[in-house]
């Protein structure tokens, strides 16, 4: 679904009032009003929101440690991920990088800085925003992270990840970041995005991550698609 313009931003003050009166908040996912994505729906998350350690993915460089992850891609969270990076709408990041923060922090890992995987300019013109940096944004606010938004660059427009087979993700990604910023040298790096399919997208970010200098990379999606690799037993998940 395609929601209207002055419905994908949370407009403050006296703007915002009125409209949260006249279009209060629905969750995207269940419908009910008050909250973009609401209490029931996060309750309902398999997993209870804890992270999920992937592991031995189809496509993984030895650059990148692992890729952590709150649920495989399923409701209610599927129609999270959509409204946010389909349909417009910039609120969700908030609600849905609280979830992230939480797991992470449960998880207990120490990291020195937070990277989106970046959009080529011209799919970012298309959207209009780029969804990963708007969830890493709102990650740095509840974790305290640092956010590094000029880390990664993505130097070759690439066709869309969806539909290809995992061979063609691989040759559609390879060379099509680069990191120019020597303030990744030896930092601890958290690489967010919004759903792993086989890991060619983080591992070829972590790879330009690694040539500038970074230490250990650790990759982070709100989902993950069916048999992306081997997830450990959630029970385990608070220990790194």
């Amino acid at each position: 679904m395609t929601y209207p313009e002055w419905l994908r931003a949370e407009p403050s003050g006296i703007l915002g009032s009125l409209l949260g009166v006249l279009f209060p908040a629905r969750c995207v996912s269940c419908g009910r009003a008050g909250h973009w994505f609401c209490s029931a729906c996060t309750a309902s998350i398999p997993g209870a929101g804890r992270l999920v350690v992937l592991s031995r993915l189809r496509a993984q460089s030895n650059a990148l440690c692992g890729v952590l992850s709150l649920s495989s891609h399923v409701p209610p969270l599927r129609e999270a991920v959509h409204g946010l990076k389909y349909g417009g709408m910039r609120v969700l990041a908030d609600p849905l990088a609280r979830l992230l923060a939480a797991g992470w922090q449960a998880w207990g890992r120490a990291v020195d800085v937070i990277v989106p995987v970046p959009l080529h300019p011209v799919q970012r013109r298309q959207r209009g925003y780029n969804q990963s940096e708007l969830i890493s944004r709102a990650l740095a606010d509840y974790t305290g992270l640092p956010v590094q938004l000029s880390a990664l660059e993505r130097i070759r427009h690439t066709r869309s990840q969806v539909g290809l087979p995992m061979e063609s993700r691989l040759t559609n990604v390879t060379g099509a970041f680069a990191c120019g910023s020597a303030t990744v040298r030896g930092h601890r790096i958290l690489l967010i995005d919004d759903v792993l399919t086989t890991g060619a997208t983080l591992s070829a970010c972590a790879s330009a991550l690694h040539e500038a200098g970074a230490g250990e990379i650790w990759g982070l999606t709100l989902t993950y698609a069916p048999d992306p690799g081997v997830a450990q037993d959630k029970g385990n998940v608070d220990s790194p």
